[in-house]
């Protein structure tokens, strides 16, 4: 007795795998539109999303080495002054070298430093108003100098005994 499997059907096999395919495919490009959908929807309704951290840093970076590759230096002098805007060009791109690599592997690091840096001014305001109140809060001190000249007799300011010249 030998056991023969019974004839697999290849062609409906590759069919069933063709329609799970496409439905894949659907779900995906249902869920891709819903996104796209509810991207629209929050933008309509809040505004633009406020860009990255590392998005920002780089506009920065832009804008700073715009800034310098724009100024003209009147204390380089006139022959001095394209050799100067060189340099100054060089060093700006080796900065932009230096921050665009460490900007795109870590964007979510400096999403973290700027939340970090906004926890540490919420703390500082915090402890300043807290100092402020103690410093404006009105205090007692007037009220007790007033009691301690009535015991005194009513006279003067201090602890002292009134003298008669006369």
């Amino acid at each position: 007795m030998s056991e023969e499997l019974p004839p697999s059907d290849a062609g409906a096999k590759d069919a069933v795998d063709e329609v799970r395919a496409t439905d894949a495919d659907a779900w995906a490009t249902a869920c891709a539109e819903d996104l796209a959908a509810e991207k629209a929807r929050r933008r309509a309704e809040y505004g633009q999303p406020p860009v990255s951290a590392a998005e920002e840093l780089r506009k920065l970076v832009d804008a700073v080495s715009e800034k310098l590759s724009s100024i003209q230096s009147p204390l380089f002098g006139a022959v001095a002054g394209p050799a100067a805007q060189q340099v100054v060009k060089q060093v700006v791109q080796q900065a932009k070298a230096a921050v665009e690599p460490v900007i795109e592997r870590n964007p979510d690091v400096f999403d973290h430093l700027a939340a970090a840096g906004s926890e540490l001014l919420a703390a500082y305001r915090s402890a300043v108003q807290a100092q402020e109140q103690r410093w404006t809060r009105p205090t007692d001190l007037h009220k007790d100098l007033d009691e301690s000249n009535k015991k005194d007799g009513g006279e003067g300011t201090g602890p002292g005994q009134r003298i008669d010249l006369d």
